[in-house]
């Protein structure tokens, strides 16, 4: 078992203190970490202090910082989350993600895709649409009617 500073090092194991907790802050978990008595020496588990949902991921977000890498790949990051457990993780993958070509699949649509370069709608396994936010409402195709059909507020630039 591994305590909070050695898991997140996971990510990039010659990794300084330092950076481990910058990518933690970068996050949102050093908050919760920092208030533990033993801080990042706090082993987390089933025996230990349970972690939530979006704690988990967003320590494997940091993980993911950590290494630096120049493709982050995520996949239904935010499908199991409650609304504020989401507001928290996006705002980590909006963090993850600068700087970087990020490839996002979702199912259930957040505003972090409202920020992407591009947006590639794929339907059956067939590209549909490509482009960005405002282009393709203004295209009024399957992303419109998605966002639509999951009852999110479309924002107009």
């Amino acid at each position: 078992m591994k305590n909070t500073l050695e898991n997140i090092r996971y990510g990039n194991v010659d990794a300084s203190d330092e950076e481990v907790i910058q990518a933690s802050k970068l996050v949102s978990v050093d908050e919760f970490i920092s208030k533990r008595p033993e801080g990042y020496n706090t082993y987390f588990g089933d025996r230990e202090v349970r972690l939530s949902g979006s704690q988990k991921q967003r320590i494997a977000i940091a993980r993911a910082l950590l290494n630096d890498p120049p493709l982050l790949l995520l996949d239904e990051a935010t499908s199991s989350l409650d609304a504020e457990s989401e507001r928290l993780v996006r705002h980590a993958l909006e963090e993850a993600m600068k700087g970087r070509t990020s490839i996002v699949i979702a199912h259930r649509l957040a505003m972090t895709v409202k920020q992407a370069d591009r947006i590639v709608v794929i339907e059956y396994g067939r590209i549909v649409e490509i482009g960005d936010h405002a282009s393709l409402i203004h295209q009024g195709g399957d992303y419109t009617h998605t966002l639509q059909n999951c009852n999110l507020q479309i924002f107009r630039n």
